[in-house]
């Protein structure tokens, strides 16, 4: 593989050349996901210029690995009969995936140039919900009878081979098409000739609905180590698969969701170096401005404490640190519990024995934290003003901790996304409790009044 700078390079000075014959041969060396990537870097009329370069098969496997934005770029300024080949060439999965990406006209223009078994496979698949486990499933996959012989069913495999997704496990269907069971190609090469299918397949497989969310598919196949997992309709009818790759796909699809909700970025953001800085602003804005006012309870905190404030000065120093020490535990508590919740590692039902958990190991990180600091207070102000200071850590850092740990099992509980519960969000919360703890501690240990 070829850097991909210089490679584009290289392509750019041989197309001002015109040297066509050589660029196609330097685009045959590479993988289709590395040609992706070349064509996502490259301006639009070169994308195009290298795109119509490719042999039909290698176009639809490249389309496959573009963004959204890209790939729409490149398909529709093909004619009908270009686009349909196209999409005919395309795996159903991929294929239903451009078809959703495509706007309107395009669409209708498409449909009546696919052949009908075609027309029909795309209208289903592209008729599942966005995130749903329809959505990324294919309707490539091998099926085989119950009735034949391992040698028999090995044939009528390798028939199938070139236009199905993966013939290295087949599913064993009846009549109406219900999944019976699965079988390896593995385990019909190594069987003797003459034995059924039906003594070799492996009977009640792992399966998921296909309305099920995708990320059940993913975990299903990360947990029961598969290569794809059947997917069966509402009457228990097998309409797909979806494979180990695909299932790649959707877990990184929803460790993006995550991340970026732990961003406190609202609804799907796509491609971050393709958003536009108008959708960048839409999707960061409407929790920034709550935050804001969030954080005002702070200054009325402040506000309420400001006679103490005024005897004890030193308290201000202190005041980042402390409120800061608070957020960063919430923080760190809220990241790893919504983590946990988001792999199955915990459960609802787990609150209360990871909360008792989290109170022991908090406090010792707060009396850590607390002994660290109290030599500074009592440098700046005293045995009184390091007493505040060391107890405020320990009971900032246990309370930012708990509220870290308890926010994702709350909005869990409300049937809200756990990753809600983000950064931004505790430390919020922890700040405005953490100044009226400070200030708290502070009136009741130097007995002044609050205000």
């Amino acid at each position: 593989m070829t850097e991909q700078p210089t490679l584009l390079q290289e392509i750019r000075q041989s197309l001002s050349q015109g040297q066509h014959d050589l660029v196609r041969r330097s685009l045959h060396d590479e993988h289709p996901a590395d040609l992706g990537t070349l064509l996502g870097d490259a301006e639009p009329a070169e994308a195009h210029a290298l795109f119509d370069l490719l042999d039909l098969p290698t176009q639809a496997q490249v389309a496959s690995y573009l963004s959204p934005a890209r790939q729409i770029q490149l398909v529709t300024y093909l004619d009908r009969p270009r686009l349909a080949r196209l999409v005919t060439e395309m795996n159903a999965d991929e294929r239903a995936d451009l078809y959703q990406n495509l706007p309107d006209p395009a669409r209708a223009e498409l449909l009546p140039a696919l052949a009908q078994a075609e027309r029909e496979d795309l209208r289903k698949l592209a008729s599942y919900s966005e995130g749903t486990v329809g959505a990324v499933m294919t309707s490539e996959y091998a099926t085989l009878p119950e009735d034949i012989t391992a040698r028999e069913a090995v044939e009528r495999l390798r028939a199938q081979a070139l236009s199905k997704e993966t013939i290295y496990i087949a599913y064993v269907l009846d009549a109406q098409r219900r999944l019976l069971g699965t079988v390896t190609l593995a385990g019909l090469v190594i069987a003797p000739s003459f034995v059924k299918v039906e003594d070799l397949m492996h009977r009640e497989p792992v399966t998921v609905h296909a309305g099920q969310p995708q990320a059940e598919a993913a975990r299903l196949i990360a947990d029961y180590d598969l290569l794809a997992v059947p997917v069966l309709d509402d009457i228990d009818t097998m309409v797909g698969i979806v494979t180990h790759d695909d299932a790649m796909d959707v877990a990184e699809a929803e460790a993006t969701e995550d991340f970026h909700k732990g961003a406190m970025v609202s609804g799907p953001l796509g491609s971050l170096k393709d958003a536009k800085l108008v959708t960048l602003y839409h999707k960061r804005v409407p929790w920034l401005v709550l935050l804001v006012f969030g954080n005002l309870l702070s200054g009325f905190g402040i506000a309420y404490f400001e006679d103490t404030i005024a005897a004890y000065v030193v308290l201000v120093f202190f005041m980042p640190l402390l409120v800061g020490s608070a957020g960063n535990a919430g923080s760190q508590a809220s990241t790893l519990m919504v983590r946990a919740l988001a792999t199955g590692d915990v459960y609802a039902k787990d609150w209360a024995w990871m909360l008792g958990r989290e109170f022991a190991v908090a406090g010792a990180l707060g009396l850590t934290m607390g002994l660290a600091v109290s030599g500074i207070g009592w440098f700046r102000g005293g045995p009184e003003i390091a007493a505040v200071v060391a107890m405020t850590m320990l009971v900032v850092v246990m309370t930012g901790s708990l509220i870290g740990m308890s926010l994702p099992f709350l909005l869990n509980r409300l049937g809200m996304d756990p990753a809600t519960a983000s950064a931004p969000l505790v430390t919020t919360i922890a700040d405005v409790v953490g100044v009226l703890i400070y200030f708290g501690i502070a009136t009741r240990i130097l007995d002044l009044p609050p205000g």
